[in-house]
């Protein structure tokens, strides 16, 4: 089985895309007052970080966030192992309660994803309000979760094709990949 990788995002188009999102989440919610960003382990708390950076550059506010673990609310938990790995799910100082949070997610797919993450969110506490803020939406919903904030849409068809962000804390770049697997793959 071979593996093609078409870019589909550069670093400067990555870090464009942020920069938008960062300005509309201000926008929508108002301002910075009472905002949280979480984001979902693993890639979306790097996303999640590159727009608290933005805002706080932007706002002059030292904004809260966190992050959400989402391992043991995941509908397939029994497919992934017996021990699956586990992280932990941090909440800023003064948590969640009564306050805008913005999930941050590198790609949405099928929902599941984002599904689990507000499960393990309202397991912490009550939001004023919810919203969803992806780096990718490539479309291929099974639950009719849709984010609120995209910083690009990309339609995938192909079943052998995924779309995949690299973070330089994880990956060594930043940068967004359509990854095709298959025989056909070149």
């Amino acid at each position: 089985m071979s593996i093609h990788r078409t870019p589909l995002m550069d670093a400067e188009a990555v870090e464009r895309a942020v920069a938008r999102m960062a300005r509309e989440v201000v926008e929508r919610n108002g301002g910075v007052a009472d905002l949280v960003l979480m984001g979902i382990h693993r890639r979306g708390t790097q996303i999640a970080a590159r727009l608290a950076d933005e805002i706080e550059r932007a706002e002059g506010v030292d904004l809260p966030r966190g992050s959400i673990d989402i391992t043991l609310y995941r509908d397939d938990l029994m497919a992934i192992g017996p021990r699956p790995v586990v992280g932990g799910t941090e909440l800023p100082p003064d948590g969640i309660d009564d306050r805008t949070v913005v999930i941050v997610d590198d790609v949405q797919y099928t929902g599941r994803t984002v599904r689990a993450a507000l499960n393990e969110l309202m397991d912490w506490g009550r939001p004023a309000r919810v919203l969803l803020c992806v780096l990718v939406d490539r479309g291929g919903r099974e639950l009719p979760i849709q984010p609120d904030i995209v910083g690009r849409r990309v339609e995938v068809l192909d079943p052998e094709q995924s779309v995949e962000v690299r973070v330089p804390e994880l990956d060594d770049r930043l940068g967004v990949d359509l990854v095709s697997t298959g025989p056909e793959a070149t």
